[in-house]
């Protein structure tokens, strides 16, 4: 797990005195293996599965995945989610992925989490500046930027994803050039306010 504690410290303006600090997680919710990045840090949920497992193995898979997130995750002011793929990616178990993303989204709002859902290419945008960067450009970027070592790509998917949500909040991890700013307008936000009041 990495630690961003001091990361966050950094970033905060030293001459501005106390500001609000807000709970984000950002999940890249995956079938093989799920990151989640919070306050405490990044980790990853990694499962395995077979084509041939029964539904119920492929149930108990999923359910483990939802309960470890939800784990990790715990109480927070916002959630944010990379959006699911488009059903024509190439790739095997279509329906255990949507079903999976369904299955923890409902989970985080039944909180009353509020989620906020950013697609592939607004998370690659925020990292790199392009939203057509490759998982290993996001993943240099979320290192060099935040100072994290991060030992795999869904790491850094998260990562990105919670300090998106923190800009949005007005609380940054770190600067971002404003090429790079420009990705949060496509993101399906819930409402400020409501967030902010938590």
């Amino acid at each position: 797990m990495t630690t961003l504690f001091d990361v966050e410290a950094q970033a905060a303006p030293a001459a501005a005195g106390p500001r609000p600090r807000y709970r984000v997680a950002g999940l890249d919710i995956s079938l093989t293996g799920t990151g989640v990045a919070t306050l405490g840090g990044t980790t990853r949920v990694p499962t395995t599965g077979r084509r041939k497992d029964t539904i119920v193995q492929r149930n108990a898979r999923m359910k483990h995945i939802t309960d470890t997130v939800l784990t990790e995750v715990g109480h927070v002011d916002l959630a944010c989610v990379e959006g699911p793929v488009a059903y024509t990616t190439p790739g095997g178990s279509t329906w255990d992925r949507g079903g999976l993303w369904w299955r923890i989204v409902s989970a985080l709002l039944e909180r009353d989490i509020p989620v906020a859902v950013v697609s592939p290419t607004a998370r690659a945008k925020y990292a790199t500046g392009s939203g057509a960067s490759r998982k290993a450009a996001v993943l240099e970027s979320a290192q060099r930027r935040y100072g994290a070592i991060l030992e795999s790509d869904d790491e850094a998917d998260a990562l990105i994803l919670r300090a998106m949500g923190m800009e949005w909040l007005g609380t940054p991890l770190a600067e971002v050039p404003d090429g790079h700013r420009a990705a949060l307008a496509g993101v399906q936000w819930p409402d400020r306010e409501a967030v902010q009041a938590r």
